[in-house]
């Protein structure tokens, strides 16, 4: 499955972001949906999931309450809603899927992320 990402930009504190992840390919409903980040010298971290019955979106601690991550298996496209920003929320944001049999519950792990797109730049300033 190929991904493309796209939605990013520069935004104050306090304001929201949509990314969206375009998906191509293998069948886009037989996959867990995620969205990964990665801040300039730090690792790639999780930060939303939703499997592939969409059932229980997870999210990192980080983000809870304030980021939301839907798909619309129709339009073959997973989206990131992002509210309140920080500046701490600046980093590359990329889409990934998971072909693991996760229907109910998504994986929260990076590595359980087969495919990734290319990314998108979120930068917050304060």
């Amino acid at each position: 499955v190929q991904l493309q990402a796209s939605g990013g930009g520069l935004v104050q504190a306090g304001g929201s972001l949509r990314l969206s992840c375009a998906a191509s390919g293998r069948t886009f409903s037989s996959f867990a949906m995620g969205w990964s980040r990665q801040a300039p010298g730090k690792e790639r971290e999780f930060v939303a999931a939703i499997a592939r019955g969409a059932d229980t979106p997870l999210y990192a601690d980080s983000v809870k309450g304030r980021f939301t991550i839907s798909r619309d298996n129709a339009k073959i496209t997973v989206y990131l809603q992002m509210n309140n920003l920080k500046p701490e929320d600046t980093a590359v944001y990329y889409c990934a899927a998971s072909g693991g049999s996760y229907y109910y519950v998504p994986p929260t792990r990076v590595s359980a992320f087969d495919y990734w797109g290319q990314g998108t730049l979120v930068t917050v300033s304060s």
